[in-house]
């Protein structure tokens, strides 16, 4: 009873301390209210480890909102299950003038569970539910835990999101010194922030952040925005200690304590699939026909109960089940291959089209997802085990190019996955069209996607005609009175290409004015968006990953017309690309358009930002460029 006495009166005093502060919108300093929906006025939170197996986290925040658009930073919520507890949590809402106006306990909370879809969890959030009867207002939020998991520690990040500003941000982590706190710094330089050494602890602080705009084209924000990661060497997941302090030694771990000894498959299961590899001895070939067998046994559903969110299912589960997580099938899979004799490893990342590293000068558990490396001479096969359709090998975007831990017995590693370069993420274009003499086009294409543009193609094939219908009008936005009038769609899964045979119809393509007709050449793969104009561009901007086009179309033009005018060869040299168009008249009546676009990948910085758009215009504007045709009147 004196805790429960004592934990009260230590929050009332932290909200009565919050509320002798002036919460008053007009105390706000001007510049922290420029483009901001949300004003962080404080976000402070204390973190103490006493043991491997007991993390204390205290949280005060106060945010005033703006408006509708600003609530999402409140953020009033906190996790719980088995290894969790919510010690205390409350609310105090204030008006615009600083005048408390109601006060919400923990019993006033929404309480739900996570699980959702195809997730089967034990986890559970509390939550604030508030609609405000008017704007702005400000919440006062206060809140503690207790848990027993130490793998996976706060990281502190003072700035929260495009339209918020800060006014004061604080962090401050204690330590038992047994464990071996570490940080590392990301983004800091030459920004304001406070960093003082404590008592087995540290402790971080800013204040006076104006709110950032949202800015095309800006890379994730982990790519440039401060922040700070924790970890601890020794540490407890869901009951299980563990400890490292290089990467080979937490993957070690991690092999030993999570995914040894899961693998066991029943003697039918092991007859079957070698029955279904027979002769084949090739270790690569035997993968494919194995992973094959797994994706058509199982489906994906994610499950996340205790240990079982790191922890893979059993292998014999999933062959008796049918389904699992990223782990589990990954598992089910290096389990198949053993049967038959080949190698592989389990391997976490961070999957998500964004990349995202494991960090390589950090060694902490990091990654939010887990596919399987089949060994091939130097380098590794990468194997996506929660889908379906993925052709052997292929990655994709989701786990493209960034640095994952792959887990072994012995020697785990840090290597980076595949790496999709601009030529091999191609688009080839071959095609005709013919102009009537009213102005109508019809005609087709043969359209052959590789690399990340196939990744972005090959579920089209699983697509009802409805939704075909509504990707091709929209991909073929610039072709008013679109007609569809077939699409045929091949993947080809062991070249990893898609094709899709398209023809097409469209009423009054061009534009008539008395005996002049005039239309764009190029009908079929206009690269028509012009980023936004930025006065003065704040973020880096990012090209994510580099592709190449090329488009060869035959065009007729009608009987009884002159060309009156026509394009320019042009070729456009940027260091984000080259854009390469040609014009060829074959016969008075008959013209070859020949066009090519390689975009290249790169981080670059703000200041780059304006050639970027200006080289972006210029290929919006040449693929718009068109022929003007005259009829005879003669």
């Amino acid at each position: 009873m004196f805790l429960r006495i004592s934990l009260f009166l230590m929050l009332f005093l932290q909200l009565n301390a919050v509320a002798q502060e002036n919460l008053a919108v007009s105390s706000i300093p001007k510049p922290l209210t420029e483009n901001a929906n949300a004003i962080i006025r404080l976000d402070r939170t204390d973190i103490a480890l006493s043991s491997r197996r007991s993390m204390n986290v205290k949280k005060t925040r106060v945010v005033t909102v703006l408006n509708a658009n600003g609530q999402d930073f409140i953020d009033a919520s906190e996790y719980y299950d088995k290894s969790t507890s919510i010690k205390d949590i409350r609310v105090v809402i204030y008006n615009a003038a600083g005048q408390e106006i109601k006060k919400i306990k923990q019993k006033d909370f929404k309480d739900r569970a996570v699980s959702e879809g195809s997730v089967i969890t034990d986890n559970r959030m509390i939550y604030l539910d508030y609609t405000p009867v008017t704007y702005p207002f400000t919440v006062v939020y206060t809140s503690e835990t207790q848990t027993s998991n130490t793998a996976f520690l706060p990281r502190w990040s003072p700035l929260e999101g495009s339209y918020a500003s800060v006014e004061k941000s604080e962090f401050t982590i204690t330590c038992n010194p047994e464990l071996g706190l570490r940080h590392k710094e990301f983004n800091f330089e030459g920004q304001p922030f406070e960093k003082k050494e404590i008592p087995n602890g540290l402790s971080l602080s800013a204040a006076n952040i104006p709110a950032p705009k949202r800015e095309d084209f800006s890379p994730s924000y982990q790519r440039f925005v401060p922040h700070v990661l924790f970890g601890v060497k020794k540490f407890q997941l869901e009951g299980v200690d563990g400890e490292a302090d290089t990467w080979e030694n937490l993957g070690s771990w991690m092999y030993s304590s999570l995914i040894a000894g899961t693998d066991e498959l029943s003697p039918e299961t092991q007859a079957k699939i070698k029955t279904l590899v027979g002769g084949e001895t090739d270790p690569l070939k035997k993968a494919k026909i194995v992973y094959e067998y797994m994706q058509g046994k199982t489906r994906y559903v994610s499950i996340q109960l205790g240990i079982g969110g790191w922890k893979p299912m059993l292998a014999k589960d999933v062959d008796r089940l049918g389904y699992g997580d990223c782990k589990a099938l990954s598992n089910y899979a290096r389990a198949l291959l053993k049967a038959v004799g080949v190698d592989s490893y389990c391997v976490v990342v961070y999957g998500g089209n964004d990349k995202r590293d494991m960090r390589e000068d950090f060694v902490s558990m990091q990654g939010n997802h887990m596919i399987l490396a089949v060994p091939d001479g130097k380098k590794y096969t990468w194997l996506e085990c929660t889908s379906q359709v993925t052709p052997f090998g292929f990655q994709g975007d989701f786990t493209d190019d960034r640095m994952a831990l792959v887990v072994k017995p012995e020697k785990s590693e840090l290597v980076r996955t595949s790496i999709y370069d601009k030529m091999g993420n191609s688009q080839v274009s071959k095609g005709n069209y013919t102009i009537t003499e009213n102005g109508a086009l019809a005609g087709g294409v043969v359209i052959t996607s590789k690399g990340t543009q196939y990744d972005s193609k090959y579920v089209l094939e699983s697509k009802p005609k409805d939704e075909l219908d509504e990707f091709y009008k929209s991909g073929f936005s610039n072709i008013s009175n679109l007609k569809l009038k077939k699409t045929a769609l091949k993947n080809n899964k062991d070249s990893q290409e898609f094709v899709e045979d398209i023809a097409l119809e469209a009423e009054n393509y061009c534009s008539r004015s008395g005996n002049m007709m005039m239309f764009a050449v190029n009908a079929f793969n206009q690269f028509s968006h012009v980023p936004q104009r930025y006065r003065d561009r704040k973020n880096p901007f990012e090209i994510p990953r580099g592709f190449y086009d090329t488009d060869e179309i035959t065009i007729s033009l009608p009987e009884g017309f002159t060309m009156d005018a026509r394009p320019e060869n042009i070729t456009i040299t940027e260091k984000f690309g080259t854009y390469t168009a040609e014009y060829a008249m074959v016969s008075p009546t008959q013209m070859l358009f020949k066009r090519s676009l390689t975009i290249n990948e790169g981080f670059y910085d703000s200041a780059e930002y304006e050639n970027y758009r200006q080289f972006r215009e210029k290929i919006a504007r040449n693929d718009n460029a068109k022929v003007v045709l005259v009829k005879n009147t003669k």
